[in-house]
């Protein structure tokens, strides 16, 4: 047989795929409108702070030649954590052959693209002048590899990015079509995968340590933390948006996968705060060159305190969903709802942690040794608080396009 037919075939599928997605994204219930006329609403209120900020410059936000990355980059890192931490449902699914798992694994890799776009908005928002975003372009801007470490966190995000797409567009596309998935066209991507999210984050921590500059980023931990916590925060957000899927649609088969996740929060939120830590003994015991920027950040310095309430509640909450997951009734249905209040506090400890927690100390004191505090603008919050509904908005798309698919597996 040849193979015109076959290409005429998808050539007249394919639109009609894409037209019952756009179906499938735009329809639905009163709730569903309204949390998608609020997040609508919020993203013009970003859009617009951001275009402001184009106009006006950088000087409509707070950061300074002394602390040059504020609240963007610092979202920007939690980002490619929550990214990678979609790989969680992926390999129990497929190393592990849990079948249970398998079909809902899209979930994670939805979360890894609605994540991946907020990474890239973060980047062009943090750059001022998103006009030359083009020098960062393989082939057409100076680019500088295998040098810059910028340049690998470019290539891998983009990757992943694509990797994700053609996954998840490839399943969703042979489920419209009624067919069973060729595992040559997404199994070897699917494997891929597992790796690109762990580099994507390693990367991204080299990034930070390869600074000679920074001392409170010098620490060979720090990948090893990244991961650690992105496999917290990943879980936290994909178990609460299964625990939402399930009540508000009705797809069955959650409980299984939102136990699994459960039980991985349960080992790596321990080994997160065993890290943090050994870094804190390391900097408090020992001493050492970045001892200053680790004081500010927990106790203040020279009557500078912007960051410690910051630091505390992170600590807090990290402390308090531990012992939550620890508690082995945290299981049970009946406890449903304070497993969504211990994923939230995960959740959110891992934001303070890995940005504010983490970016701002890097600059303070500066490599003059001045305390510049940092304190982000109304004109950041909105930016910030747009891209977030955006990428929301994303997932939200995402996941309605999906629905049949949880809904009515198919044999993978």
């Amino acid at each position: 047989m040849s193979s015109s037919p076959a290409k005429e075939s998808h050539i007249t599928s394919y639109p009609k795929f894409i037209g019952r997605s756009l179906w499938l994204a735009t329809e639905g219930s009163f709730a569903f409108y309204a949390w998608m006329t609020m997040l609508t609403a919020l993203f013009l209120v970003g859009a617009n702070a951001w275009a402001n900020q184009v106009a006006g410059g950088m000087i409509g936000t707070n950061m300074t030649d002394q602390v040059s990355w504020g609240l963007y980059i610092a979202n920007f890192t939690f980002m490619v954590g929550l990214a990678a931490g979609g790989v969680m449902m992926v390999i129990p699914a497929y190393l592990y052959h849990d079948r249970k798992m398998h079909d809902v694994v899209i979930i994670g890799e939805l979360l890894a693209i609605a994540a991946i776009v907020m990474c890239l908005l973060f980047v062009v928002a943090d750059l001022g002048r998103p006009d030359r975003f083009w020098h960062m372009i393989p082939g057409i801007g100076k680019f500088n590899w295998p040098i810059s470490m910028l340049t690998w966190d470019v290539i891998v995000l983009n990757g992943y990015l694509v990797l994700n797409l053609h996954i998840c567009g490839y399943l969703l596309y042979m489920r419209f079509l009624g067919r069973k998935p060729n595992p040559t066209w997404y199994i070897p991507f699917v494997m891929l995968s597992i790796v690109w999210a762990i580099s994507i984050h390693t990367v991204t921590a080299f990034l930070y340590c390869g600074l000679g500059g920074r001392p409170f980023w010098n620490t060979a931990l720090l990948a090893p933390r990244f991961l650690a916590s992105a496999f917290v925060s990943g879980p936290a957000f994909i178990i609460v948006a299964m625990v939402l899927i399930k009540k508000l649609s009705g797809v069955a088969g959650l409980d299984h996968p939102i136990a699994t996740l459960t039980k991985i929060i349960r080992v790596t939120i321990l080994i997160n705060l065993l890290m943090v830590a050994s870094e804190l003994f390391t900097e408090f015991y020992t001493g050492g060159s970045h001892v200053s920027a680790a004081k500010y950040l927990f106790f203040g310095l020279h009557g500078k305190t912007a960051l410690v309430p910051w630091t505390w509640t992170a600590i807090g909450l990290n402390l308090t969903a531990a012992l939550l997951f620890l508690w082995p009734g945290l299981l049970s249905f009946r406890w449903r709802p304070l497993l969504v209040a211990a994923c939230c506090m995960a959740f959110v400890g891992a934001w303070i942690e890995k940005g504010m927690g983490l970016i701002i100390p890097g600059f303070i004191p500066s490599t003059l040794h001045e305390i510049v505090e940092y304190v982000p603008s109304q004109l950041e919050w909105k930016v910030t608080v747009g891209i977030w509904a955006f990428g929301l908005l994303v997932f939200t798309i995402a996941i309605k396009t999906a629905l049949p698919t949880l809904k009515h597996p198919a044999e993978h």
